[in-house]
């Protein structure tokens, strides 16, 4: 069999060109062509700067390109949020969303942005569901019995939360509505100072995440009555979900994931969201993950869409419900 002295040749430029185009989707047409910056709509040290410079580094390396944080921090979240809106939709400001993106306009009509027309969704990251805890004196030893409490002592139980208008506050009205009881929500200036209070007795219950009360729930002085989504945790197998607890259709994700501004292009947004796919399927960001007990989430553009247009509309009916008014925080 002859072979024509250049096929191999051929081949072995097509196999190369093929497999430069697969890395080339996250480069192309002159983007990025400079640097690309993660507005973190809070300060440093947050949770959510955690995730923030993690996908920073992850991204950079993905797209060979740098990728900065950008705090920016105030009004819940909402100064940060307002500035991306308002950047330029060239593919290098993206915003790293977490629950107050949706929770805060919900409850405060002067947040200053819509959560579903001011952006266009890039990916989901990861979620996670809160925790249902109570001081372990308190003679609850499930969300039902919680509930039957609160339902015979009207605002006896006291719950902080990390500011009005956040995700805790919002969760406890959500339970409040669906359950047709008072509880006394006492906002703090953070989960800390709350769960402190709540330990040293000051108050009975909060909701927090799984890290930042998984210690006090292994050494005794807190107890885990649920975990807020549907479903169990894999990060905490032994305590019921919403579901379980009696609450059908209560699933509330504590979630993070980056948008753009809207009319960014929509082949940046199509490589973006690969680079964040390939980020969270590496295995040291997935162990990360787990010891925050979030789990990876990855997905299309338009599923992140759909989970922001529901938290937000979801979080406006209970604002409704419980006719809440909120002032800025």
């Amino acid at each position: 069999m002859h072979h024509h002295p250049n096929r191999r040749q051929a081949l072995l430029a097509t196999a190369a060109s093929l497999a430069a185009l697969s890395s080339a989707p996250l480069r192309a047409q002159g983007w990025p062509d400079k640097p690309i910056r993660i507005v973190v709509p809070f300060a440093p040290g947050a949770g959510t700067d955690a995730v923030g410079r993690l996908m920073a580094q992850k991204l950079a390396e993905l797209l060979d390109n740098p990728v900065v944080v950008d705090n920016r921090a105030g009004a819940s979240g909402a100064i940060g949020t307002q500035h991306v809106a308002q950047s330029p939709a060239d593919g290098h400001t993206l915003l790293l969303v977490a629950a107050p993106f949706t929770t805060v306009p919900a409850a405060l009509p002067g947040a200053g942005y819509d959560p579903v027309r001011h952006f266009a969704p890039v990916g989901m990251i990861a979620s996670g569901p809160l925790l249902w805890a109570v001081n372990k004196d308190l003679p609850v030893h499930s969300l039902r019995e919680l509930v039957a409490l609160a339902r015979r002592k009207p605002g006896y139980l006291n719950y902080g939360s990390a500011g009005a208008g956040g995700i805790n506050h919002l969760v406890l009205e959500m339970l409040k509505s669906r359950s047709q009881s008072y509880i006394t929500h006492i906002p703090y200036r953070g989960i800390a100072p709350a769960t402190m209070d709540m330990i040293a007795g000051q108050i009975h219950l909060v909701t927090g995440t799984v890290p930042a009360l998984a210690t006090f729930v292994r050494d005794g002085r807190v107890r885990a009555l649920a975990v807020t989504s549907e479903r169990r945790s894999p990060a905490l197998p032994e305590v019921p979900g919403m579901a379980e607890a009696g609450f059908a259709d209560f699933n509330v994700l504590n979630y993070f994931g980056l948008v753009a501004p809207r009319g960014t292009p929509a082949p940046v947004l199509e490589r973006l969201n690969a680079a964040v796919a390939k980020a969270v399927a590496l295995p040291d960001v997935r162990e990360r993950f787990a010891r925050d007990a979030i789990e990876p989430a990855a997905g299309p553009a338009a599923q992140l869409a759909r989970f922001i247009e529901q938290d937000f509309r979801g979080w406006q009916r209970v604002v409704a419900a419980q006719n809440l008014k909120v002032d800025a925080a």
